[in-house]
């Protein structure tokens, strides 16, 4: 990279990197790339690698080969407190023998800034989450919200290059949550600093991301804008962890488009066909299905079935539909979308095959049919 072009600050790069601790390889030659002034989030379940990748980048750990670079210079070697970088963890690691002021400043002091500069950023950095006003508070005297954006100030009172993020909401309550998304995502458009983020919260990662980087063992399996993830996942593992999904497991007919089970079959929009007779997977959003009481002439992508559960979430309705052959559909729509069917009712179900996404069958990608335990709702009105 030392022939390139000068990099743009806050620009990171890992390159090849991976980590090993005894026999687990927690990160397997991974190439991955945050652009200057994006929101990257690194999503994945627990155990795929990702905390140990944003440590890596922090320089909290050396990975046992590849390179980090940041601004286009390798800091493979350099320290944390020689890389132009700052993180924020899940419990936010507040001194609590000093104040909100002094924990933002120490940083700032670690680093010998002037008295003058002391006194004009600790309150700026403040302000920009709105907690100028409990500067002389200690943190046992803050709720969990308040420690997180103290938490932030401090990480953004050195203004760095690149901001870490490891799950830093994760202790806070749903309602919480949600108003810490929007401020992070304020905070990093008007800042335009490059925020790389851990979650395993995939409708974090769809709300704030520019980029996703979705991690399955390891090693990077698709990165994409949130909208590419989403409508157009790379593997069965992808389609299942982001967001919620139908799968219907069956063989590939003879023109490799479309997937056939006892009692179904199932057609898609493929650009490549997969091997007929094959094992295979179909994967469908909840949303993307019609349900209707209208009897419907069976065929490619119509089931017929019977309304297991019905639950009114919000402005939208979940269905979960027994179907033919032992499959379980769910479906998730606005209630103006959706018939006013009890469990019991017989129910026609239908989609395009724009909606469906065909993925081959191993034991990496092997789904559940049908809607997961968890998402199925009660068997009530």
């Amino acid at each position: 990279m030392t022939g390139d072009a000068p990099a743009a600050r806050g620009s990171v790069v890992l390159q090849g990197v991976s980590r090993r601790f005894g026999s687990v390889t927690a990160v397997d030659r991974l190439d991955l790339a945050a652009r200057s002034g994006e929101f990257l989030s690194i999503l994945g379940p627990s155990g795929c690698g990702k905390t140990t990748t944003l440590r890596m980048l922090a320089g909290f750990e050396r990975p046992d080969m590849g390179r980090v670079w940041l601004d286009g210079e390798d800091v493979t070697d350099r320290p944390p407190y020689r890389r132009d970088i700052n993180t924020v963890f899940q419990h936010y690691a507040l001194f609590p023998h000093m104040t909100v002021a002094g924990n933002v400043a120490y940083g700032l002091r670690q680093r010998g800034a002037s008295g003058d500069r002391l006194r004009s950023d600790v309150p700026a950095a403040l302000e920009m989450v709105a907690m100028e006003s409990m500067m002389d508070r200690r943190p046992h005297e803050l709720s969990g919200g308040q420690q997180q954006r103290v938490a932030l100030a401090r990480a953004l009172v050195n203004r760095p290059a690149v901001l870490l993020l490891d799950e830093p909401l994760g202790a806070l309550d749903r309602a919480l949550r949600d108003r810490m998304q929007h401020e992070l995502k304020r905070l990093q458009l008007q800042l335009g600093m490059t925020f790389v983020y851990v979650t395993h919260d995939q409708d974090e990662a769809l709300h704030l991301s520019d980029r996703i980087a979705v991690m399955e063992a390891g090693r990077l399996v698709q990165l994409g804008a949130p909208e590419e993830i989403y409508d157009r996942p790379a593997t069965a593992f992808v389609a299942g962890f982001v967001g919620r999904q139908n799968f219907l497991q069956g063989c590939f007919g003879s023109d490799g488009r479309s997937l056939r089970g006892d009692a179904w079959v199932v057609e898609a929009e493929a650009d490549d066909g997969f091997a007929p007779n094959s094992r295979g997977v179909a994967a469908i959003r909840p949303e993307a299905i019609d349900v209707t009481t209208d009897r419907m002439s069976p065929g490619a992508n119509v089931l017929e079935g019977i309304v297991a559960g019905r639950a009114v979430l919000g402005d939208s309705t979940q269905l979960v539909i027994d179907v033919k052959g032992g499959v379980e559909l769910m479906v998730r729509r606005t209630r103006r979308d959706l018939p006013l069917v009890a469990p019991g009712a017989t129910v026609w179900c239908r989609w395009s095959r724009a909606s469906v996404r065909l993925f081959e069958r191993s034991g990496a990608t092997e789904e559940p049919a049908g809607a997961s335990e968890a998402d199925r709702p009660p068997s009530r009105t």
